[in-house]
Formats: C-alpha cells, sequence, structure tokens
C-alpha cells in the first residue's frame, strides 16, 4: 500500500465495517486484513466489542481505521437526558432508517442533540489513540444532509479528512444478479442523489472522497464470485469496496440475521480474489492514502 498516484491508475480501497461490533466482526476484520484484502475498517465506538477492537487496531497499524457513526439501530454515546429525542425509553436509536432520517430532516429541535451525540463519537475515536483515517456512517447515514452539514462543521476540529462516497454504478451488480431489481433501483435513486450532494459538499469543504463505491447493492452478500465478476470491471481511479465479514456470534445474528458474512469473509480472503486483482494491476490502499498524498 502506498501513496504514490499513476496517471489512470485503479486503487481500491476495502473497507470492513462494523469493527467493534462483536467478538466474530472483530476476528474476521483481522483475518481478512491478514489473509485477504481488507485494507480499512470503520470502527463502532459505541459497539459491544469497542475496546477489543480498539487493541486490535493499535497492535495493526497497517490497517486504517475510521470511525462508522452511528446514529440509528444502535447505542449513543451520550446518555438520553444529554440527547433529546434521539433515543427510545431504553436508550436505543431507532431501528427504521427511512423514517429516522425524515425525523433528523424535518425536527430542527434535533440538530442540536445531533451534533452533540455526532462530537461525542469522533471525541471517544480520538480518545482511542488511533489516527482517523476517515468517516462514514452506520445505514450510510453520514450523507444525510443534516449529518453531512454537521460533520462537515466539525471538521477541522476533529481532523476529518476523507468519507465514503455512496454513488455506487449500479450496472456492474445487476449484470452480476439481477434479482431484488426494484430494491436496487429505489436504492440507487436515493443514494445517487444523496451522493451527489455529498460529493459537492465534501469537496466545498477540502474532504477528500472516492471517486466510487460498491457493496451496498450487495450488502451482506457479497461473494467470492461477486468480486471476481467486478474486479475486471472496475475503472480508473479510486474506488471503495465496503463489505461485512464475521464470524457469527451472538451480536452479528442479533443485528443482522440476514447477512451471509461468513461467505463474506471466505470471499475476503481467497486466493483467487488476490489474483484478480494483481492480475487487474489494481493497487490496494486505505483511506489516508487518499490525502497523504495532496
Amino acid at each position: 500500500m502506498g501513496s504514490s498516484i499513476r496517471e489512470g491508475a485503479r486503487r481500491l480501497i476495502v473497507c470492513a465495517d462494523d469493527f467493534g461490533m462483536s467478538p466474530g466482526v472483530n476476528a474476521a476484520v483481522l483475518r481478512a486484513h491478514r489473509e485477504g484484502i481488507v485494507t480499512e475498517a470503520s470502527l463502532m465506538v459505541v459497539g459491544a466489542a469497542a475496546a477489543e477492537a480498539v487493541a486490535t487496531a493499535l497492535r495493526t497499524p497497517t490497517l486504517g481505521v475510521g470511525l462508522h457513526l452511528v446514529l440509528a439501530q444502535g447505542t449513543p454515546v451520550l446518555p438520553p437526558h444529554a440527547i433529546p429525542g434521539l433515543v427510545d425509553g431504553a436508550g436505543m436509536f431507532a431501528d427504521e432508517p427511512v423514517r429516522t432520517g425524515f425525523r433528523y430532516y424535518f425536527a430542527r429541535e434535533l440538530r442540536e442533540p445531533l451534533e452533540r451525540e455526532i462530537a461525542a463519537q469522533l471525541e471517544r475515536f480520538l480518545d482511542t489513540g488511533l489516527p482517523l483515517s476517515h468517516v462514514d456512517g452506520h445505514l450510510t447515514l453520514h450523507v444525510h444532509p443534516v449529518v453531512l452539514d454537521i460533520l462537515c462543521s466539525l471538521k477541522d476540529r476533529y481532523g476529518i479528512r476523507a468519507m465514503r462516497l455512496p454513488l455506487e454504478p449500479l450496472r456492474h451488480t445487476l449484470s452480476f444478479d439481477r434479482r431484488a431489481l426494484g430494491q436496487r433501483a429505489f436504492e440507487g435513486l436515493v443514494f445517487g442523489l444523496l451522493g451527489r450532494y455529498a460529493r459537492a459538499r465534501m469537496r466545498r469543504h477540502g474532504i477528500r472522497h472516492p471517486d466510487r463505491m460498491y457493496g451496498m447493492h450487495q450488502s451482506g452478500h457479497i461473494s467470492e464470485a461477486y468480486l471476481l465478476h467486478l474486479i475486471p470491471r472496475l475503472g480508473p481511479g479510486t474506488t471503495e469496496l465496503y463489505c461485512h465479514p464475521a464470524v457469527a456470534d451472538q451480536e452479528v445474528r442479533r443485528w443482522t440475521p440476514g447477512y451471509e458474512r461468513e461467505q463474506e469473509l471466505a470471499a475476503l480472503t481467497s486466493p483467487r480474489v488476490r489474483a484478480a486483482i494483481e492480475a487487474a494491476g489494481i493497487e490496494l490502499i486505505r483511506y489516508r492514502d487518499l490525502w497523504e498524498a495532496t
């Protein structure tokens, strides 16, 4: 992994999400980095195994680590009284991301609590001693217009230099698997609009981002066959592939019961996938290579 950029080069960030969710996720991320193609991980600072993930990352400096911001389907850093309106009686964020997104947009009284919680998660990340490689969001909520504006306003305070950009070319996924066409088309429309808005905001604030992303339309179901189909089709510039490897445990089954996480781990550690990347001349990089090269 390096930071030099050759004209026309193809570069790939492979980012494992939910780092810190559980011991099973942590073990899979470490294995997929050491034995496979994962270069980056997104840390849930509120995850049940976040402390173990941090200790693992501190011992593994070749793994880039960013913040996986949690504002739905999880627990906050701050107590409920400090973030009124954001959590339920059990102190949990809402599970339903679309309804939550509408609330965050239209309920102006939630903007101050949102900023406090976002800042608190960034503070907790910095307290780990890990360099902040990038920021992304659980359920991609980091590109919600309100959340993104808050992150942009906090970028200098917390050293946010790069973010995930959810602009995924749908055609490559559909050429591999046309199931759930309606759902994927809807995702493509919504996140295409959000991604273009986010790209303009990030550029205005000097925040780096990959040129495109894959994994959303195949979320939880990345296989060796999918990666072997995708790799030769990657265009020039920087692509991010995000993924969800895990060794199934109680937390994994609780939060993502339909995900084929062990299949993803097998795909990410496949020698055939590694060979395909090398044959295509694709350079594996981390997020920090985006901003260290400028």
